[in-house]
């Protein structure tokens, strides 16, 4: 079952899909409307969903005339982009940085959504075999499997 996150994700992302422009203006409160909730549910959409790890940039101005302006970030080659991002991973990565970073390679279709599923497997695995040091593992299982798959796939 999807939840309203779920929704207002797709409801977006459909509408990046449509535009001409790669990117889109929204009303926080209008969306709010729309969906029957409350303004801060939109915000852990955008803050969760919408993420710069995935692509996207989210740039909000609040108050009367207030916009949500959302637009994806132009990459030219999605390897060199996904190359990037492995090299961005620093010697810790927690779990939410890590799912930000498959989802928009997924989300490009730098992977696979089996191999999403698959490093996801081995990372939980292997990081909730130990008691500390969980993220550097995380770190350095996701860079070694990614470039495992980009090296493999260029």
């Amino acid at each position: 079952m999807s939840s309203l996150a779920d929704h207002i994700e797709a409801y977006i992302k459909r509408m990046l899909r449509s535009s001409q422009t790669n990117s889109v203006e929204l009303s926080r409160a209008q969306m709010a409307d729309d969906f029957s909730c409350v303004p801060s549910q939109i915000n852990y959409v955008l803050s969760t969903r919408f993420t710069l790890e995935r692509g996207y940039i989210v740039e909000s101005r609040r108050g009367g005339g207030g916009y949500i302006r959302i637009g994806h970030v132009q990459v030219d080659d999605s390897y060199a982009h996904a190359a990037n991002l492995l090299k961005s991973i620093g010697s810790e990565l927690d779990e939410k940085q890590m799912e930000d970073i498959l989802a928009y390679l997924k989300d490009h279709h730098v992977i696979t959504p089996r191999q999403l599923q698959l490093i996801r497997g081995i990372v939980q695995q292997e990081v909730g075999s130990i008691g500390q040091g969980k993220n550097v593992l995380r770190a350095s299982l996701v860079r070694a499997l990614l470039f495992l798959i980009i090296e493999s796939e260029s």
